[in-house]
């Protein structure tokens, strides 16, 4: 097999897997807050809610976000 082909089909390999990965765990750890839904206070030692994901401490992956987005459209061009 000549090395276009491999890459070829290890990219299609990755890209159904990461496909798969936002199917069935659409959510994963925000990275501002390290998924603890916390960040510390500009002054003192208290902490607020992570403004990136909102406290919960879990961000919507990117390639979900893209699905998301195709299905609506998907649904209005009915």
């Amino acid at each position: 097999m000549s090395t276009a082909l491999v890459l070829a089909l290890a990219l299609i390999i990755l890209t159904l897997g990461y496909l798969g990965l936002c199917r069935f765990w659409p959510y994963t750890h925000c990275r501002r807050c390290d998924g603890t839904g916390k960040r510390h206070a500009l002054i003192g030692r208290g902490y607020r809610h992570c403004p990136r994901c909102g406290g919960t401490g879990e961000r919507l992956r990117i390639g979900r976000h893209v699905l998301n987005h195709l299905t609506a459209l998907h649904r209005a061009s009915r």
